[in-house]
């Protein structure tokens, strides 16, 4: 069903279009239309898949899963530690990015009985859109008889100072084909981070440039602070509360993906009111991404990108969802919000109830580092700045035999945030090995409003990681075990 010609001069009519092939734009034209005779299509310039297929999620995992497992060994005696094999940890990462071919995404979005439309999508009136396709044809107009789902991801934000460069982004970082000797990173949140752990781990001399006067804000601060000390250990050189002033590169040139862009970079920094000059064979940008929505026609619908990402109402027709929403920028959670709204859509076309959502739904979220990082819901100060009384119970990482077991000398913290009035969770953050594996109790303990009396029930297995629950929990005031 993948459509690439132009069409005729009437448009070819669908029920819903999707612009963005991504894991969002595929689950909700999926959800709008599965087990009915409802029609979508997914408008798609790039690989069907989107970022998170092919230069995001999976890439980065791939490259730090081998890493996390390596570092495991060289702290438990008794086994040998593995060598980094960089030729074998990229092929990898190959394998699991179907070497940048989406044949088996397309087969499966065919499977599901919806269309694929190469090329790129715009509007050009109500429910109307205009796609051009990737090597310049058509334009092919399609007509969306109930929904336009804006599913169209987001873009990399450069500073001006780095903008003539060809500075690599998260895509070059996770595409690594030519490991530079020396690195420079810009940033300090999680693409910052994971980055720097496989690049050190690839060989590279690592420089991290951060504004800010820690890692990974936004997050509990004991977060930053031991990926900190996790990434000073691998030998990164992060250098906080430094700002890039300017900077220069000789022969920049457009060689592909992963690939080094031109000759050595020299970047102007400031720290502490002192200004000094940088040099390395490329620079990783990694400040932050903002909603992909300059190009695909808001005004031609008198909407601006700001009407789509402020929160307010959208004509009843149009719904954005992932990157595009403006809400968090976070594969599983842009995935989440497309199987609501794609049922909405499929409810309000087929006179169905549209499902229930819950009151409360935190956002998760897991920073892969080592150690990992793992929170959910709100850190103490937000919830405080937010109204709430609450209490917190934190404990070290290694506090229960299950977690202390992982490694000989487990490093990091675990939290909870408790309010005070519901004596429920309110946020949850775990640091540590295979902190991951914790999370999704948080999720479902704030979900579903679960008390902190009653969560003193679920007897944790002996001995697993799992038993922190319970040693959080007794941390906790007497008062709160009560009914």
């Amino acid at each position: 069903m993948t459509a690439d010609a132009p069409a005729p001069d009437a448009a070819t009519s669908f029920d819903v279009i999707v612009l963005g092939g991504g894991a969002v734009g595929e689950n909700v034209a999926q959800y709008a239309t599965e087990g009915t005779d409802l029609t979508a299509a997914i408008v798609e310039r790039e690989l069907l898949g989107g970022e998170c297929s092919y230069y995001a999620c999976m890439p980065s995992k791939a490259l730090l899963r081998p890493l996390a497992v390596a570092d495991a060994a060289a702290h438990l005696p008794g086994i040998t530690t593995p060598e980094v094999d960089a030729e074998a940890l990229l092929a990898r990462r190959d394998t699991w990015v179907s070497h940048y071919s989406d044949e088996g995404q397309v087969s499966w979005a065919e499977g599901a009985g919806l269309h694929v439309v190469r090329g790129h999508g715009r509007f050009v009136g109500e429910r109307e859109v205009e796609v051009v396709g990737p090597d310049g044809r058509g334009p092919q107009r399609l007509r969306a008889e109930r929904a336009v789902v804006l599913a169209t991801g987001s873009v990399p934000v450069i500073p001006a100072a780095l903008q003539e460069l060809a500075p690599w982004t998260s895509r070059d970082a996770t595409g690594v084909a030519e490991v530079p000797d020396e690195l420079m990173i810009v940033g300090g949140g999680v693409v910052a981070v994971e980055a720097a752990t496989w690049m050190a781990a690839l060989g590279t001399r690592v420089t991290m440039l951060v504004r800010g006067d820690g890692l990974l804000t936004g997050l509990e601060p004991f977060a930053g602070r031991h990926v900190l000390e996790a990434l000073r250990g691998l030998g990164v050189d992060v250098r906080l509360g430094t700002s890039v002033r300017a900077g220069a590169r000789e022969d920049v040139r457009d060689t592909g993906l992963g690939r080094l862009h031109g000759g050595r970079v020299r970047l102007e920094i400031e720290a502490d009111g002192r200004r000094d000059t940088l040099e390395a064979d490329e620079v990783l940008v990694a400040t932050g991404r903002r909603p992909r929505l300059d190009d695909v026609g808001l005004e031609t619908v008198g909407l601006s990108p700001e009407d789509v990402t402020g929160g307010g109402t959208l004509p009843d027709w149009l719904h954005a969802v992932g990157d595009a929403s403006g809400e968090a920028p976070l594969t599983h959670w842009g995935k989440y919000r497309a199987r609501v709204i794609g049922q909405r859509i499929l409810a309000a076309a087929t006179g169905e109830a549209a499902e229930p959502v819950p009151d409360q739904v935190p956002v998760p979220q897991v920073v892969f580092t080592d150690p990992q990082v793992a929170a959910v819901g709100l850190t103490e100060a937000a919830a405080r700045e937010a109204g709430h009384r609450v209490v917190t119970a934190q404990v070290p990482f290694g506090g229960a035999a299950g977690s202390a077991l992982l490694r000989d000398d487990v490093t990091g913290t675990a939290q909870i945030v408790v309010d005070l009035g519901t004596r429920t969770l309110v946020g949850a953050t775990f640091v540590g090995p295979e902190a991951s594996e914790l999370l999704h109790a948080a999720t479902i303990a704030i979900v579903g409003t679960v008390p902190v009396h009653v969560l003193r029930h679920a007897v944790p297995s002996y001995p697993a990681a799992s038993e922190l629950w319970l040693r959080l929990l007794e941390e906790l005031p007497r008062a709160l075990r009560a009914g």
